[in-house]
């Protein structure tokens, strides 16, 4: 039987962010404290930076603040001259706040400092606000991260819990995305983030040559449960992924389960069970994502009309399309051509990013990727 996805049900449409910057550009601001773990802040500020239009004009203004104007110390043997004091945060279009070391001190009780606590209190209502690795303890402080799906790294994510009991912790998964608000888990699943609200402003095109200038892949399948030390077992030399390979050749047509692990030379028990290890997601889940993906890239890359995106996919029908766009990203197809077909300079007509915020880092199936 084809592993095709039952119909989901459908995503309301989240809503469009505003420009801040005086030129046009979406404004990050990435909030800093002492013990700054200054990988992260490079990431967000070489990622985001990457970003140009199909002219080559940057799309992003990226901008470091602290409460405290100065030098700011890091976990290196380097310290980061701030010049932004936290007033910028009232301006932002994003804000991030990255790890610091401080963030490991053993507590009993939730911590936020009033500067902190006074510079998140400015930030604009309809501002997308996210975090990389132990920076969601901040937010979790804030009480930003109140009955929400978050993530932290995997070390950290069982005090997060116990500090925040009101938080939906899920050790997991790389990110996740709820409601405009966004958390990371560790350290270098910062790119993963950064590339993923990339994506949600801009579409894949820009997304993926940020990833490609970066050298890092557009989207890592699995989660970080896969980087948490598990008993040492028999190496094995069987693997789903030449089965993968050949199914992202073959997405324009249905694909059993049966087939599929025959791929693989594997029973479907098996295959099913390696994969979830392998992929963080079942096959279903899985190929649900490679499909919507494939969709976007011919939406924005291509004039096919809907309907043979629709076949080229393997969702067989435009309605199948349509639905499953729509789950996955709050959008039609038309709607998501419209929007991400190149990403034009910020301010012109047809501004790629007006629908922003559109992918919420959800498989079309109803599953976040892992």
């Amino acid at each position: 039987m084809p592993l095709d996805p039952p119909t989901p049900p459908p995503a309301p449409a989240p809503p469009a962010p505003a420009f801040s910057s005086p030129d046009g550009r979406h404004r990050v601001a990435v909030l800093v404290r002492d013990g700054l773990l200054t990988m992260e802040l490079g990431i967000v500020h070489r990622l985001f930076g990457q970003a140009v239009s199909a002219a080559g004009v940057p799309l992003y203004e990226v901008l470091t603040c602290t409460p405290e104007p100065g030098d700011v110390r890091t976990d290196a043997d380097v310290t980061v001259r701030v010049t932004h004091g936290t007033d910028i945060l009232a301006e932002a279009d994003t804000v991030i706040v990255p790890a610091s070391d401080e963030d490991y001190t053993p507590r009993t009780a939730p911590h936020l400092p009033p500067a902190l606590a006074k510079a998140l209190a400015g930030i604009r209502p309809d501002a997308r606000i996210a975090s990389i690795c132990t920076g969601s303890f901040v937010l979790a402080a804030a009480g930003l991260l109140d009955g929400k799906r978050a993530t932290t790294h995997w070390r950290s994510a069982a005090d997060l819990q116990r500090l925040h009991p009101e938080v939906r912790v899920d050790p997991d998964v790389l990110y996740t995305d709820e409601d405009g608000v966004v958390t990371a888990a560790g350290v270098a699943s910062g790119i993963d983030l950064c590339l993923h609200m990339i994506r949600s402003d801009h579409g894949s095109r820009v997304a993926n040559e940020v990833a490609r200038g970066t050298v890092v892949p557009p989207h890592r399948d699995g989660g970080q449960a896969q980087y948490i030390p598990r008993p040492v077992t028999a190496p094995r030399q069987s693997s789903t992924e030449p089965a993968r390979t050949w199914a992202l050749e073959h997405l324009d047509r249905p694909i059993s389960l049966r087939e599929f692990a025959g791929r693989a030379a594997m029973s479907t028990r098996t295959f099913s069970r390696r994969f979830c290890e392998e992929a963080g997601q079942t096959p279903v889940q899985w190929l649900t994502r490679q499909r919507v993906d494939r969709a976007r890239q011919l939406l924005e890359e291509t004039d096919l009309p809907v309907d043979r995106v629709a076949a080229a996919a393997g969702f067989g029908t435009a309605v199948s399309l349509r639905q499953h766009l729509h789950a996955a990203l709050g959008v039609s197809p038309s709607a998501y051509r419209s929007t991400f077909r190149g990403a034009a300079a910020p301010g012109e007509p047809g501004e790629a990013g007006r629908v922003a915020r559109e992918a919420t880092a959800t498989d079309a199936d109803g599953r976040r990727p892992a």
